[in-house]
């Protein structure tokens, strides 16, 4: 398979430190440009990599030689520039969430599939084979049926001047961190979960959630509980408690490459403690949308997938708000 020329708008730090390493590492991309309104720091960015630096988001889509574009702009600017970069006849991966709200999501994924392009939202832990063992476990009825579900993902505060506490660019923990248990309580129970109860503790002077919580209820029965912030000591975790034992992984959704994964099974006869192999889930993510805009994977779940998560993230805030 040709590799995948891929032009990045914008140098984020996620950008930076993960996924540009990714690009340029290959076998199936090749990092051609990155775009900021700053040359200096287009160029900066770009010279480890020996690509192009580009001055300006537009620039970089008038290039003929980008076929693709990796989106790590802050949240607000997301739906403007994935559209722009469809619109230009590319494929896009970007950062979650891939719009701030379920409508816009689903119009930039409808424009997608109508011009034939793959728009990829850039949830990594999705891609680590952890996952599908513990699913495995579960189907495999290691722990019973499944009672419920919990998750957490939280980091200490950040920078002040870090994105994340700018509402005018979609910061907030909902969007940011909240993202994360949500998507995992879909991976388990699925995607036609409900929201019971849910709550988001605002800072006032940033005008941004700095932390939240949610009860959701699934099909059956099975309820999740969630909670998720930026001002709390380090935690990605999640369990699945069943009517025979008990799953659980620590680390769980911003693992580093190197990271061995530790699955946790508590069962009454003792516990047993699986541990996988190092896995590069970033390279793996970048893997899986080069295939996919070579139609060598199907696009349309993971279309499927952002809007009804978006929905999801739009219930959490309806609910918290009523």
């Amino acid at each position: 398979m040709r590799p995948l020329r891929v032009g990045v708008l914008g140098c984020a730090g996620i950008a930076v430190r993960r996924v540009l390493p990714a690009l340029a590492a290959g076998p199936a991309t090749e990092l051609v440009a990155v775009a900021s309104r700053d040359a200096g720091k287009a160029a900066r960015t770009a010279a480890p990599y020996g690509c192009a630096a580009v001055t300006g988001y537009r620039g970089l889509l008038e290039r003929a030689d980008v076929e693709a574009v990796y989106v790590p702009l802050p949240a607000a600017l997301h739906a403007d520039w994935v559209e722009r970069a469809l619109l230009s006849g590319r494929h896009v991966l970007a950062e979650k969430p891939l719009t701030t709200t379920a409508a816009r999501t689903a119009e930039i994924t409808a424009l997608a599939a109508a011009r034939g392009l793959v728009v990829m939202e850039n949830i990594m832990f999705l891609q680590h084979p952890v996952h599908r063992r513990v699913l495995e476990l579960l189907a495999g009825g290691r722990i019973g049926e499944l009672r419920c579900f919990e998750a957490a993902f939280a980091v200490p505060p950040l920078p002040v001047d870090d994105i994340r506490y700018q509402a005018g660019l979609g910061g907030g923990a909902l969007l940011d961190m909240g993202v994360y248990p949500l998507r995992a309580a879909q991976l388990f129970l699925g995607a036609d979960t409900a929201v019971l109860g849910a709550d988001l503790r605002h800072d006032p002077e940033r005008g941004v959630e700095v932390a939240g919580s949610a009860l959701l209820r699934a099909r059956g029965g099975v309820t999740a509980q969630l909670a998720f912030g930026m001002e709390h000591s380090y935690r990605s975790c999640y369990a699945l408690w069943g009517s025979a034992g008990r799953i659980q992984v620590d680390r769980a959704f911003t693992p580093p490459a190197d990271h061995r994964p530790v699955v946790r099974v508590e069962r009454p006869d003792g516990v047993e403690e699986i541990t996988l192999e190092p896995y590069d889930q970033c390279a793996a993510t970048v893997r899986r949308f080069a295939e996919a805009a070579r139609g060598r994977r199907p696009a349309d779940a993971a279309a499927g997938d952002a809007v009804s998560l978006a929905e999801l993230v739009d219930s959490v805030r309806r609910v918290a708000r009523g």
